[in-house]
C-alpha cells in the first residue's frame, strides 16, 4: 500500500509582492495579541531577512530576523497558520532566521515570546552568556 506523500513546503525569503499578503496574514495574530502591528515601512525594511512558508503557493507561515548590531538580532513576526501547526513549519523558519544571522556573523538571537517550550525545543535558552538575563521595561502602555 502506497503512502501519501507530505506536502512540500516552501521557506524562502520574502520578496516586495509578498508585503501585502505578509500584511493581511499577520493581521489576525495581531487582533489575538500574538504579534505587534507591523507597518508596511517595516516590512519593507525587514524584507531580505524576512523569510516565508509557502504550502501549495499559500503562504502559511512567516519569521523576520531583525539585526540590532553584530552582537544581537531578534526573531520577530513568527506566525504559523493554525491549519499547518505540527509540521515542523515554524522549525524551519527560525532555522532560516538563525542561519541568516550565522551569515552575518551575528553573535547572539534572542526570541520575546509567549512560547518559551517552541523556542527552547529550537535550541534557546532563559539565560545569556555567563547566566546573565535580560531584563525589560515598556516606556510606553501600548505597543
Amino acid at each position: 500500500m502506497a503512502t501519501e506523500a507530505r506536502p512540500q513546503v516552501i521557506i524562502r525569503t520574502a520578496v516586495e509582492a509578498d508585503i501585502p499578503i505578509l500584511e493581511a496574514f499577520i493581521t489576525p495574530f495581531v487582533e489575538e495579541g500574538k504579534l505587534l502591528h507591523r507597518t508596511f515601512d517595516e516590512l519593507t525594511e525587514w524584507l531580505a531577512n524576512f523569510f516565508v512558508a509557502e504550502l501549495d503557493g499559500e503562504l502559511v507561515g512567516c519569521a523576520a530576523l531583525e539585526i540590532y548590531s553584530k552582537k544581537l538580532a531578534e526573531i520577530r513576526s513568527l506566525a504559523v497558520s493554525n491549519k499547518v501547526q505540527g509540521m515542523g513549519i515554524g522549525k524551519r523558519l527560525v532555522e532560516a532566521c538563525l542561519e541568516r544571522a550565522k551569515e552575518k556573523n551575528i553573535f547572539e538571537v534572542m526570541a520575546i515570546t509567549s512560547s518559551d517550550n517552541f523556542f527552547i525545543s529550537c535550541g534557546f535558552d532563559f539565560t545569556l552568556p555567563g547566566e546573565k538575563k535580560a531584563l525589560f521595561i515598556q516606556t510606553r502602555e501600548r505597543h
